[in-house]
């Protein structure tokens, strides 16, 4: 017994002091970066001053690179490129206080990623925020980039604001988005809700992904049982951050009103009969082909779980017609305040 609990305190112990060392060596790692992304700012003021001063043109950066990579042989970072980077990255965010410090938090490859393929500095506070809050790898990063997931995020259609907790919110809006890609289907352009089902389930890897991680899969046509009717949800997920069910309907027209009171009737007895009494109320998320944005906003005003509605398509780009519906810069603002 006592060999027993003496093992069971050793190994208490040693997860202990494992957990001090990682966070010890994750410490490190952000110092050093925060250094880093300090030294490239530096030196990109350093060439802006310079130049306006002096009027050294462009050969300023040929020459430091060529004397720079002679010095400090073997030391990657400081080719001409790279001295360029670090212009522009002292030009574009010197004037803009806000993200100064948000800047040395993420490495120097994704700093660059954001900088040269975003558009504006509320578009750069959105991929930073993301990914520092996500740990996003470079990769995934442009990905996000490249399918417009900012705009995707803003235009957001959701009750989450009410009917969720405040500390929780944020995530929930993250965790659902506007509009879902599923170009990974093997479907027409005309397809039955069925066979849209049966292919995500399929490809369940692919969807979870798309659907943007954390997400894992429990069922589809998950049956309720109430007053002995019985009741199928499209999907059933669960989402490890928020700690809660997530349940799916798909449609394969436009959005209709009363698809959110049926989607409230299905979160309402998750919660009674299924969620855990440690997890968080269920969320609903409603897919559709199309949907028009001001008979959702009417028909999720009056709902009290939270439900989000969603398109899906085949393809990858957004639509130019949802462009007008992006907030002012003002509402952006507000919003990236609270991821």
């Amino acid at each position: 017994m006592k060999k027993d609990v003496l093992n069971k305190d050793y190994q208490l112990f040693l997860r202990d002091i494992k957990d001090r060392i990682k966070e010890a060596q994750y410490s490190a790692l952000k110092a050093v970066n925060k250094e880093l992304i300090s030294l490239y700012w530096n030196i990109g003021q350093k060439i802006v001053e310079k130049q306006n001063s002096a009027g050294w043109g462009k050969s300023i950066v040929e020459n430091l690179a060529n004397d720079l990579q002679k010095e400090f042989i073997g030391i990657k970072g400081f080719s001409s490129q790279n001295l360029w980077y670090m212009r522009q990255f002292y030009s574009e965010y010197r004037n803009n206080p806000k993200l100064q410090p948000m800047v040395g938090e993420i490495s120097w490859a994704k700093n660059i990623a954001i900088l040269s393929k975003c558009k504006n500095d509320l578009e750069r506070e959105f991929y930073i925020k993301m990914t520092r809050k996500f740990g996003w790898t470079k990769n995934v990063l442009i990905t996000n980039i490249e399918n417009r997931s900012y705009e995707k995020y803003l235009l957001n259609q959701t009750n989450f604001e009410k009917t969720v907790p405040e500390k929780y919110a944020a995530q929930a809006k993250l965790a659902v988005k506007d509009e879902y890609t599923f170009d990974f289907l093997e479907l027409g352009e005309e397809h039955s809700e069925k066979e849209l089902e049966n292919e995500l389930v399929n490809k369940v890897r692919i969807f979870l992904s798309e659907m943007g991680g954390n997400f894992c899969f429990i069922g589809n046509q998950y049956k309720l049982e109430v007053d002995e009717e019985e009741y199928f949800i499209d999907l059933l997920l669960y989402h490890r951050k928020l700690k809660c069910i997530i349940a799916i309907e798909l449609k394969i027209g436009k959005f209709k009103p009363e698809y959110a009171g049926k989607m409230q009737f299905y979160l309402s007895a998750l919660n009674e009969k299924v969620k855990f009494e440690d997890e968080n109320s269920s969320i609903g998320i409603i897919i559709c082909r199309e949907k028009r944005r001001t008979t959702v906003e009417y028909a999720l005003r009056i709902a009290n779980h939270p439900i989000g509605v969603s398109t899906y398509k085949i393809t990858s780009l957004l639509p130019k017609n949802l462009l007008k519906y992006l907030p002012s810069e003002k509402e952006i603002a507000k919003k990236l305040d609270k991821l």
